[in-house]
């Protein structure tokens, strides 16, 4: 097997570790990409504009940080450089060759557009992997468009599938789309270096966000072919799969049952107290249940209404039937699961001195990701990244910051 790896900034504990990765993306999926890489070890080096990166701009914020920021942006440098002029992109290329991974979610041309393009780049480091995360893609009658996750993710047909029936299409109130794609992204990146430690081949990875999306609907493309079935909202249930949705509580909330599998049903029925469901030629099988939906859901919804959620949990574990209530935020910071899988990770934050972040998915025994930081500020590891990467000097960097090519976090990276 050809290595390629850099030993000189590897960290050991993890699968990544001697990967070098340049950042170019702007608010989620390319940025959730490397976040992705990072976790795992890989340094990760963000090349932010001066204005920052949209990110810093949206979610909650404290003392005048992006709490957003604090998360997506955890474990990586952070660098400022405008790359809207000849010199910034002169700086770009002194760097590249110091990376394994190019990673960016520009409109589809904008680096054609710079002298950056995969050949450009591959010119200035042999074996180079280019991934390019984007609306359409870089082909097709709708490359050029304009793109962000929520229209991605109208497009592919996902979107029609979210909401009530008889209400418009709705979506879910966070970037799903961008999580989504940024998720392929990191695997085809992954996938890319495997080829080329056995190949010494680089290659460019072309991830979009309709296509992504899409991708979750393999399961209507055949079923429209073959039948001409149009998939539509169904609410809180999962369409052929009776039962499973919400029912309501007697202390007004709602209980999410999955009990879809003929074996769960009975033991559903079994906590029922009505163990003759199980057997019912309606209700025995799931062809049955999903033909009488309706009916089934109204038995279960009566005798759901006679407890508290507390009662019903307990119930349904005892009879090891698949149920919870829709937690919030506050609901997991509570739960002790949640702790015991290292999924609220106090991290160390150089401006707020700790805050709580997602922790890592997946779990690997043998070479973990961690958290090793928050979201850096802007321009806070410029001096430091050009330094040790571009040998310049702080004479010059000040020099390039006063002409606007860069720009410096004025505390600079913390020790």
């Amino acid at each position: 097997m050809k290595t390629t790896r850099h030993p000189e900034y590897a960290d050991a504990s993890g699968p990544l570790a001697g990967y070098r990765v340049l950042e170019l993306g702007s608010t989620a999926s390319g940025p959730f990409c490397c976040r992705l890489l990072a976790d795992f070890g890989a340094e990760v080096i963000k090349v932010e504009a001066q204005e920052g990166d949209t990110i810093r701009g949206l979610g909650q914020t404290v003392d005048g940080k992006s709490l957003y920021a604090a998360t997506i942006c955890r474990n990586k440098k952070i660098i400022s450089i405008n790359l809207r002029t000849e010199a910034g992109r002169d700086l770009l290329r002194r760097m590249i060759p110091s990376f394994d991974v190019v990673v960016e979610n520009f409109r589809p041309g904008t680096l054609e557009k710079w002298g950056l393009d995969f050949d450009a780049l591959a010119a200035l480091k042999p074996g180079l992997i280019l991934t390019r995360v984007s609306g359409y893609g870089q082909t097709g009658p709708y490359s050029a468009r304009p793109g962000y996750g929520v229209i991605g993710e109208a497009m592919s047909g996902l979107r029609q599938l979210i909401g009530d029936p008889d209400r418009p299409p709705s979506r879910v109130a966070m970037p799903l789309t961008d999580y989504i794609t940024g998720l392929y992204a990191a695997l085809g990146t992954t996938m890319s270096l495997l080829h080329r430690e056995r190949t010494g081949q680089g290659q460019s990875v072309d991830v979009s966000l309709i296509e992504s999306a899409f991708s979750f609907m393999e399961a209507h493309v055949p079923a429209f072919e073959k039948t001409g079935v149009v998939g539509m909202r169904a609410g809180p249930r999962l369409p052929h799969s009776a039962p499973n949705t919400l029912f309501p509580t007697k202390d007004g909330s709602h209980i999410h049952i999955a009990a879809l599998a003929d074996a769960v049903f009975r033991r559903l029925a079994e906590a029922m107290d009505q163990p003759e469901l199980g057997t019912d030629s309606r209700f025995a099988q799931q062809a049955g249940r999903n033909r009488n939906e309706a009916e089934l859901e109204a038995l279960i919804g009566e005798w759901t209404s006679r407890y508290d959620m507390q009662t019903l949990k307990e119930k349904l574990e005892a009879a090891d039937v698949p149920a919870t209530n829709i937690y919030t935020v506050a609901d997991i910071f509570d739960d002790p699961h949640f702790k015991a899988r290292e999924m609220l990770v106090a991290t160390p934050d150089d401006d707020l001195g700790q805050v709580t972040l997602a922790g890592v998915v997946p779990k690997l025994s043998a070479t973990p990701g961690r958290i090793r930081w928050s979201g850096h500020r802007l321009g806070q590891d410029t001096k430091e990244v050009l330094q040790s990467l571009v040998n310049l000097t702080a004479e010059e960097i000040a020099a390039l910051e006063k002409q606007g090519i860069v720009s410096c976090d004025p505390q600079g990276a913390q020790p």
